[in-house]
C-alpha cells in the first residue's frame, strides 16, 4: 500500500479528532497484532486510535490484496471495535470503493465506509 494512502488516511483520523494514533506505517507506533486460533500470521489494524474514550480501528480497502484473509481481519476488527464501545473505519480509496461497498454487505460488516477521494 502506498505511503499517500497512509499519510491520508492518518491525517483523517487526526482531523476528526483521534488521539492516540497508531499505525502499521513508518516511524508511527506500531497497533497491537491480533491472532485467530488455528492461524499462524497475526492480523495487524493499518490504524488504531481513541475516540471519546473508545479504541476504534481503521483500514484502507484495497482489492488487489488476499480477499479472504481481508474480510477476516475487517470481521476481527469489527467485533473488537463493537467490544471496546469504538467503531471500525473501512476507508475506501479511488478505485477500491465498489469492492469495498460488495464486500460489506456480501459478509453484513458492520463498518462506516469513508471514501477516500473526499478526505
Amino acid at each position: 500500500m502506498s505511503d499517500k494512502l497512509y499519510n491520508k488516511a492518518i491525517t483523517w483520523a487526526s482531523d476528526r479528532g483521534f488521539s492516540n494514533i497508531k499505525a502499521n506505517f513508518g516511524d508511527y507506533e506500531r497497533p497491537t497484532p491480533y491472532s485467530r486460533p488455528k492461524e499462524d500470521k497475526p492480523y495487524i489494524p493499518d490504524i488504531t486510535g481513541r475516540k471519546s474514550g473508545a479504541k476504534c480501528y481503521i483500514e484502507i480497502a484495497n482489492k488487489e490484496e488476499d480477499q479472504k484473509r481481508s474480510i477476516s481481519k475487517w470481521k476481527l476488527l469489527s467485533t473488537l471495535a463493537k467490544l471496546k464501545g469504538g467503531k471500525f473505519f473501512l476507508l475506501a480509496p479511488r478505485g477500491h470503493k465498489a469492492y469495498a461497498e460488495r464486500m460489506l454487505k456480501k459478509y453484513r460488516l458492520d463498518a462506516h465506509l469513508i471514501y477516500m477521494p473526499a478526505i
